[in-house]
């Protein structure tokens, strides 16, 4: 594996409310120096988690909701941010139940993606979540989150049209997949022995 660059000079560039800008003059191992911009995520959280949360009947629980950077309503996941002192399933829980209005029983680590990791410290963590029963936080949402329960199947659908475009959500919904299909075969081959 190569060789860290060198960090030769940081500064801020701009700060606003939630994010920062950051330039870094970097020397890497053969000397040559260039300058890197990074959007670098900012406030009293520690990261951010993505829920995919599962019915009984296997639906899938998508929301639709304002996306000021598209300009337009997106289906997605239920997902925000990781406050300070809260654990990954902790937050997973909060998010549910303040977007969707719904505890999880069960909370299993997916995995972790980046977003645009060659200028953004952003991570996320995914879930899947299930055993799902009724219960309502207040979120900060401007509006009521509107509540989609999608069988898992029509979700993965919707990827390939313009109802689902978040690469996040994407990802998350085939990992789910995959991970919920190792699992049932893993019950198959238990039933058997």
């Amino acid at each position: 594996m190569p060789e860290k660059p060198e960090v030769l000079n940081h500064e801020i560039v701009t700060d606003t409310a939630i994010f920062r800008i950051e330039s870094q003059l970097l020397r890497f191992s053969n000397g040559v120096e260039r300058t890197y911009e990074r959007l670098v995520g900012k406030g009293n959280h520690a990261g951010a988690v993505m829920v995919v949360a599962l019915d009984d009947d296997h639906n899938v629980m998508l929301i639709r909701e304002y996306s000021a950077g598209t300009e337009c309503y997106e289906l997605s996941l239920p997902k925000g941010l990781i406050e300070h002192g809260e654990n990954l399933f902790d937050a997973a829980n909060r998010e549910l139940k303040e977007e969707i209005g719904y505890g999880a029983e069960h909370i299993q680590f997916l995995t972790e993606m980046t977003v645009s990791p060659g200028y953004m410290s952003y991570r996320l963590q995914v879930v899947i979540a299930t055993g799902l029963y009724p219960e309502k936080l207040e979120g900060d949402e401007p509006e009521p989150i509107i509540v989609v329960p999608t069988p898992l199947d029509e979700a993965i659908n919707l990827t390939a049209s313009e109802d689902i475009t978040e690469a996040r959500a994407i990802a998350a919904l085939y990992m789910a997949r995959d991970r919920l299909k190792q699992s049932e075969m893993s019950d198959e081959i238990e039933s058997i022995f």
